[in-house]
């Protein structure tokens, strides 16, 4: 017969630490997040701070309402991040959640760029 193995009773349950890939997922979300604000802010205080070539603004709606979507997903992500380094189990599938979403939300401001010159 084999050898059995038992669980001790005394044995504390794995507790989840931060490893290296989870402050790098952490780190770059807070930075895209961030910058996403930013960009977002500026779209919303200024239209005439980023510019769409090909005669278009941005695909989907005008530059404001993109601005107030990109602030919103941008401190989700902060957000997010904040929990990644806290070790949240919600925030490992909240973070690839919203890393898609700001990447198809960017898709929308493809012809978008700065302008280089504010008035």
């Amino acid at each position: 017969m084999g050898a059995t193995t038992s669980r001790s009773s005394t044995s504390a349950p794995r507790t989840a630490e931060l490893n290296g890939w989870g402050a790098f997922a952490g780190v770059v979300l807070f930075l895209a997040g961030t910058f996403s604000f930013l960009y977002g802010l500026a779209a919303v205080l200024n239209e005439k701070v980023v510019t769409a070539g090909g005669g278009g603004g941005v695909i989907v709606w005008d530059f404001k309402a993109w601005g107030w979507a990109q602030m919103i997903i941008g401190l989700l992500m902060v957000t997010v991040s904040l929990g990644l380094f806290a070790v949240k189990s919600w925030a490992r599938l909240a973070g690839v959640v919203f890393a898609t979403i700001n990447a198809l939300v960017q898709v929308g401001t493809i012809t978008a760029f700065p302008s280089g010159r504010s008035s």
